[in-house]
């Protein structure tokens, strides 16, 4: 049954986990390409394209619609804010490796959106992260399953409890950074 699952919907899964955020989703897509599931080439194709799309749709909606949603949604300052202020001191730096921030990575598109990035800059320079980012978290699964071939002998027994144990992993630190964020919100009003 998984099997069918992630051959029939495994690609589509990839492109719109990381359009949406990503790295869970690309670690299960690397483990799914060494299980031979997936394609390693196809789900590092749909990676790059769902995260960039994203990220330009993010750029976007910050550079045309930004201060109307922060003026919506104040609880996004502090964010925000943040990302100003690492722009400031590290711009090429941040357009390349915004992804890499955890708890920074959908927000930081958007408020580059609301500043004096040009639209060339952002994409040309996303290019380049989405390709870096998509890339390693692809082989970190992908080598993840090599690692646990190695340890427990043949992993296709244990596939359904190693991607629990990765959706697993991935929803407690969500949760326990999403409660974080919540009080330290709630701190502040």
């Amino acid at each position: 049954m998984l099997e069918s699952l992630l051959t029939t919907y495994g690609y589509p899964i990839v492109i719109i986990g990381t359009f949406l955020e990503g790295e869970t989703i690309l670690i299960l897509g690397g483990l799914a390409a060494h299980l031979g599931y997936l394609s390693l080439d196809g789900v590092i194709v749909c990676g790059f394209c769902g995260t960039l799309l994203g990220d330009q749709l993010y750029f976007f909606l910050g550079r045309h619609k930004g201060k109307t949603l922060l003026a919506r949604h104040p609880s996004w300052q502090p964010r925000t804010q943040r990302v100003f202020h690492i722009l400031e001191r590290y711009q090429v730096l941040l357009l390349l490796g915004f992804r890499f921030l955890y708890g920074l990575r959908t927000v930081t598109p958007f408020t580059i959106g609301m500043s004096n990035v040009s639209y060339l800059q952002f994409t040309l320079l996303n290019l380049i992260g989405a390709g870096i980012w998509t890339i390693s978290i692809v082989f970190a699964g992908y080598y993840f399953g090599r690692a646990m071939q190695a340890l427990l002998g043949d992993i296709k027994q244990y596939e359904l409890e190693l991607m629990t144990g990765i959706i697993g992993t991935a929803m407690v630190i969500w949760l326990v950074h999403f409660y974080r964020h919540r009080r330290s919100g709630h701190s502040t009003s």
